[in-house]
């Protein structure tokens, strides 16, 4: 099981949300072909046809809704990696 798998599991799993690294969370949307877009502390991710993302990191963390956001979008979309 690759690294990626690995985080998407997690996310998936929904029980550590406060743990899943910024900049690792901002790679693996990259790695599913989100383009990023960045203006001060927000990250702006788009692909096509999908709703955008709005991602800002706490610390060195990702904020547990905008995870717990971007599982629904992976549920909505089916993405995967």
């Amino acid at each position: 099981m690759s690294k990626w798998e690995k985080l998407f599991d997690r996310i998936m799993a929904g029980d550590a949300d406060e743990n899943i690294r910024f900049s690792e969370l901002c790679h693996f949307l990259q790695r599913l072909g989100y383009t990023q877009r960045i203006r001060g502390s927000h990250h702006f991710f788009q692909k096509s046809g999908r709703a955008p993302l709005n991602l800002q990191p706490s610390g060195a963390n990702a904020k547990p809704y905008q995870v717990k956001q971007v599982r629904a979008s992976f549920a909505l979309y089916g993405d995967q990696p």
